[in-house]
C-alpha cells in the first residue's frame, strides 16, 4: 500500500510538473509572438488575434496569460531587453582617457543602435498610441542620461563649457542622431562616431574662440 501511494504521488508530482511546464512554454511562445510583432508591424498595430494566431493558442489563451496590455507589454519588454541588453556602460568608467571613453562609448552605442533599429524605430513610432510604452522609453532615457554624466567625467571644460559639452553628449549618445548620420546622411559607424567626438569637443571651445 505504501508503495502504491509514493507511486501515485510520484505521478501527481510528474503531471503537475509537467503542466507547468507546458503553460510556461505558452507564455514563452505568446511572449515571443508578441515581441516579433511589435518589431515587424509596431505595438499600436499589433492585435491580440495576431498574438494568437502567430503563437498558435486562442485568444482566450492569451487573456489567460496576460490579461491586460501591461502585463503583456511588460513581459515583452523584458524579454526583448534580456536578448538585446544595452551595452554595459559601467566598463566605459575603467577607461580614463575621456577622448577614447567618447569613442569607445559612442561605438558601442551606435552598434547597438544598428542591432535593434528595427524594433528602435517602431516604438518610437507609436510611443504616443500606446501608453504602456512609457514606461520602456523612460528606462532607456535613464539609461542615456546616466551615459551622458559618465562620458562627461573627466572633461577638461568648466562652466557654460561643460554644460555644452553635456549637451552634445546628449545629442550624440541619442538614437535619432544615430540614425540621422547612419540611416539618412549615410555614414557608417565609425565615421558617425569620429564627427560626433570632435562635435563635442569643438562644443566645449566655443566659448573660448568667441572671446
Amino acid at each position: 500500500m505504501a508503495i502504491e501511494l509514493q507511486r501515485d504521488g510520484r505521478k501527481r508530482s510528474y503531471r503537475k510538473r509537467r503542466r507547468a511546464e507546458l503553460e510556461e512554454d505558452t507564455r514563452r511562445r505568446i511572449t515571443e509572438a508578441a515581441v516579433k510583432l511589435h518589431g515587424t508591424l509596431g505595438p499600436a498595430r499589433t492585435t491580440v488575434s495576431a498574438i494568437a494566431d502567430e503563437a498558435g493558442v486562442q485568444r482566450a489563451t492569451v487573456y489567460r496569460h496576460f490579461p491586460d496590455t501591461e502585463s503583456l507589454f511588460a513581459a515583452c519588454s523584458g524579454h526583448w531587453m534580456a536578448q538585446n541588453p544595452l551595452p554595459d556602460a559601467e566598463r566605459w568608467a575603467e577607461i580614463g582617457d575621456p577622448e577614447l571613453r567618447l569613442r569607445r562609448g559612442l561605438g558601442e552605442l551606435y552598434s547597438w543602435y544598428g542591432r535593434t533599429e528595427y524594433m528602435l524605430e517602431r516604438i518610437s513610432r507609436d510611443a504616443t498610441l500606446v501608453p504602456e510604452i512609457a514606461g520602456p522609453l523612460r528606462a532607456r532615457l535613464a539609461y542615456l542620461t546616466r551615459t551622458r554624466d559618465l562620458l562627461l567625467k573627466g572633461r577638461p571644460e568648466r562652466g557654460r563649457s561643460r554644460s555644452r559639452a553635456a549637451a552634445a553628449i546628449g545629442h550624440a549618445t541619442a538614437f535619432e542622431t544615430w540614425r540621422s548620420l547612419v540611416r539618412e546622411q549615410d555614414l557608417d559607424d565609425a565615421e558617425a562616431v569620429e564627427l560626433m567626438a570632435r562635435t563635442v569637443a569643438q562644443a566645449g571651445g566655443l566659448g573660448r574662440r568667441a572671446r
